[in-house]
C-alpha cells in the first residue's frame, strides 16, 4: 500500500483501525456474541475523528526524507487512533462524561446494555468495569498494529519508534493522574492554579496528540537525532496549543458540532488553565460563585451562560487566546528553522493550522 497524501492516510487509517479491531479479536471468534458487544462501542468510537494523529505521523515520516507515505504509516497510524480510543474511554469513566461525539460514551453504552437486558447487580458499575477493560483491549491493540507497522522498517528505526510509543503511553498515564489529583486538591489564588493546569496539558494530551506522533513518524522514517529534536520543537507547543483550544472548546464549544453538552467541562469540574485565569481575574465572591458550579453535574444552560459571561467578562477568555496565540507562534517559528523537505514543512503547518483554529 502506498499513499500521497495526508488525506490519503486518513482514509487508510480509518479503515485500518476498523480493521484491525476484527483482524486482531479473530482468535475469540468462538465466544460468540459476547465479542460483537464488547467491541460494539469501539467500532462506534473509531468511525469518527479526523485522524490527525495520524497525519502527524504522516507529516513525521515525510520530514524524514520520504516522498510518500507507505503501509508503515497507515499501521502506526492505526496505532495512534487505536491509543487515543483508549484514552477517551478511560478519560470518559474518569470524568463521568455521558456522551462522547454525539453517542453515549462506552461505559453509558454498557450500562444501557445491562438496563436493557434486566441482568443482575448494578448498571452503573457494570458499565464502569467494561469500559475500563474495554479501553485495555485497545491499548493491547495499539501495541499490536505498532509491531506491524516496525517489521516493514529498517531494526534501528523500529527501536526508536517503540521507544518513542512507550514513552507516549506511560507519560499519558501519568498525566491522567495530575489531572485527577489538580481536581481534588485544596484551591490555591497564587498562581498554582495555572501552573498545575499547564503541567497537566502538557503530559496529559500535548505531548501524545501532537509532538509524539510526529516525532514517532520521523523515527519510523529513519530520522536522525537532529530532526527529531526539531520536530520536538514544534511539536510540544503545538500541542499545548491544540489543548488549550480544546480547553476553550469544553466550556463555549456548539454541541452541534463538538458533540457533547455545552460547558460540559464545568460540569465535570475540569481545573484547566481557562478557569484558573478566571479565578485569577474575579473578586472573591465571583471566585467562589465560580469554584461553587465547577463540577456540579446539574449545572444547567443558564449557569453554564453565567460562567461563560464571567469567563469573557474577566478577561480570561482573551488571555487563553493569547496564550494559544503564543504556542502557536512558537510551533510555527520552530517549524521555520527546522531543516525539513518543503512538502513536509507544508504539510505540518497545515496540520498546526487545522489543530489551533478548529471548531471541534
Amino acid at each position: 500500500m502506498r499513499t500521497s497524501t495526508l488525506t490519503d492516510v486518513r482514509d487508510h487509517v480509518s479503515a485500518r483501525a476498523l480493521a484491525a479491531l476484527g483482524e486482531h479479536t479473530a482468535r475469540f471468534a468462538e465466544v460468540g456474541a459476547p465479542v460483537e458487544e464488547f467491541l460494539h462501542p469501539a467500532r462506534e468510537l473509531l468511525s469518527g475523528g479526523k485522524r490527525l494523529r495520524a497525519q502527524l505521523c504522516a507529516a513525521g515520516w515525510l520530514a524524514a526524507g520520504h516522498d510518500r507515505t507507505s503501509e508503515a504509516v497507515v499501521l502506526a497510524g492505526s496505532a495512534l487512533e487505536l491509543f487515543q480510543a483508549t484514552a477517551l474511554v478511560h478519560d470518559d469513566v474518569m470524568d463521568g462524561s455521558a456522551t462522547r461525539r454525539g453517542l453515549p460514551a462506552a461505559h453509558r453504552r454498557f450500562a444501557g446494555d445491562h438496563t436493557a437486558n434486566a441482568w443482575l447487580g448494578d448498571a452503573d458499575s457494570y458499565g464502569t468495569a467494561a469500559a475500563i477493560v474495554l479501553g485495555d483491549l485497545l491499548l493491547a491493540l495499539s501495541a499490536m498494529e505498532l509491531e506491524r507497522a516496525r517489521d516493514l522498517v529498517p531494526p534501528a528505526a523500529g527501536r526508536r519508534a517503540r521507544e518513542i510509543y512507550d514513552v507516549m503511553t506511560a507519560e499519558v498515564a501519568l498525566g491522567q493522574y495530575l489531572d485527577i489529583r489538580s481536581q481534588d486538591l485544596p484551591w490555591r489564588d497564587d498562581g498554582e492554579e495555572l501552573t498545575r493546569a499547564l503541567q497537566v496539558v502538557r503530559h496529559k494530551s500535548a505531548r501524545y496528540s501532537v509532538e509524539h506522533p510526529l516525532v514517532l513518524g520521523a523515527a519510523l522514517g529513519g530520522g536522525d537525532d537532529d530532526l527529531l529534536a526539531a520536530l520536538s520543537a514544534v511539536g510540544l507547543p503545538l500541542g499545548e496549543a491544540f489543548q488549550l483550544r480544546d480547553d476553550e472548546l469544553g466550556v463555549f464549544g456548539d454541541p452541534a458540532v463538538t458533540g457533547k453538552p455545552a460547558g460540559d467541562d464545568l460540569r465535570e469540574g475540569k481545573r484547566t488553565a481557562l478557569v484558573a485565569l478566571t479565578a485569577a481575574r474575579v473578586d472573591a465572591t465571583d471566585r467562589a460563585d465560580l469554584r461553587g458550579r465547577l463540577g456540579r453535574a446539574d449545572l444547567g444552560p443558564a449557569e453554564v451562560r453565567r460562567v461563560q459571561d464571567l469567563i469573557v467578562a474577566s478577561g480570561a477568555l482573551a488571555e487563553h487566546g493569547r496564550l494559544v496565540e503564543e504556542r502557536y507562534g512558537a510551533a510555527l517559528r520552530a517549524l521555520a528553522e527546522a531543516h525539513l523537505p518543503e512538502h513536509a514543512r507544508a504539510a505540518i503547518a497545515g496540520l498546526a493550522e487545522a489543530l489551533t483554529r478548529r471548531d471541534a
